[in-house]
C-alpha cells in the first residue's frame, strides 16, 4: 500500500462518521440493543433433560410418590458412618453434595419388574460435579462393610457395598446389599457426570422385597442409562 492510499483512509473514514451524523437531529446513530434472551433456570433445564415415555418404549416414566420417600432432603438423613452418607443418599434419590437444582423419575417395565429411578442434579460450577461424583467414588472404597441410614421413622441397614463397572463410559458403580426380614436383596447403583449435571440411577426390585419371600437381584438397565445420557449429551 503506498503513501497516497495510506493518506485517503483516514479521511475516508471521517467521511463516513459524518455522513452517518448528517439525518435528522431526533433519529438515534444506532439500533436499538437487541433484547436479551430470557436465561433458563436450572431446574428448567433438568425437565428439559430428564427422559419421558417417548426416550423409553414400553417404560413407564413416572414422578416417584412422595409419600414412599426414604426422606424429603439430604439433611434428614443421619448414617452411622458419615463417610458412607453419598451411597445413601445415591440409593435414596437424593442429590450428591450441593446442587442449583435436582430432578427425579422412576421408569418401569411392569408390574413386577425392576424399577430404576433416575436422579439429575445440576450444579455450579462443574467443579461441584466433579468432586461430588469423587464423593461418591470414595465412600465406595471406604463402606464395603456396610452401614445403616436413618431418616426419620425410616431405617435402612446394608450389608455391603462393592465397586462393579458400570453401563456407561466413566461411571461411579457399585452394587449393595441389604437384609430385610431374613432375604436378601442386591441393589446396584451408577452415577455419571455431563459437564455440570450427575446422573444417578439406582436399579431395585421394589415388589420383590415388599413380598418378604424371594431375594432380588435388579440389573442396571443399560437402555434406561444410554437414554437417559444420550438426551444430557444433546
Amino acid at each position: 500500500m503506498n503513501r497516497a492510499t495510506l493518506a485517503v483512509l483516514p479521511v475516508l473514514a471521517l467521511t463516513s462518521a459524518l455522513t452517518a451524523c448528517s439525518g435528522d437531529e431526533g433519529t438515534p446513530s444506532s439500533a436499538p440493543a437487541t433484547p436479551k434472551a430470557k436465561q433458563i433456570t436450572p431446574a428448567q433445564r433438568l425437565a428439559k433433560a430428564i427422559v419421558t415415555k417417548d426416550d423409553l418404549p414400553g417404560y413407564n416414566v413416572s414422578e416417584p410418590e412422595a409419600e414412599y420417600a426414604f426422606a424429603k432432603s439430604s439433611d434428614e438423613v443421619t448414617v452411622d458412618k458419615p463417610g458412607c452418607a453419598p451411597l445413601a443418599h445415591a440409593m435414596n434419590q437424593l442429590p450428591l453434595g450441593e446442587p442449583q437444582a435436582d430432578l427425579t423419575r422412576s421408569a418401569g417395565a411392569g408390574y413386577g419388574k425392576e424399577s430404576t429411578y433416575i436422579t439429575l442434579a445440576s450444579y455450579e460450577p462443574t467443579a461441584e460435579a466433579e468432586s461430588s461424583l469423587a464423593g461418591l467414588a470414595k465412600a465406595v472404597s471406604e463402606c464395603g462393610g456396610g452401614f445403616t441410614a436413618k431418616a426419620g421413622k425410616n431405617t435402612t441397614a446394608y450389608d455391603s457395598a462393592t465397586a462393579e463397572k458400570g453401563t456407561a463410559t466413566g461411571a461411579v458403580a457399585f452394587r449393595s446389599t441389604m437384609t430385610f426380614r431374613g432375604v436378601t436383596h442386591t441393589l446396584h447403583t451408577e452415577a455419571v457426570r455431563d459437564g455440570d449435571v450427575l446422573a444417578v440411577y439406582f436399579a431395585v426390585n421394589g415388589l420383590a422385597i415388599a413380598d418378604n419371600t424371594r431375594p432380588s437381584d435388579a440389573k442396571m438397565p443399560a437402555n434406561v442409562v444410554r437414554a437417559q445420557n444420550a438426551k444430557l449429551a444433546k
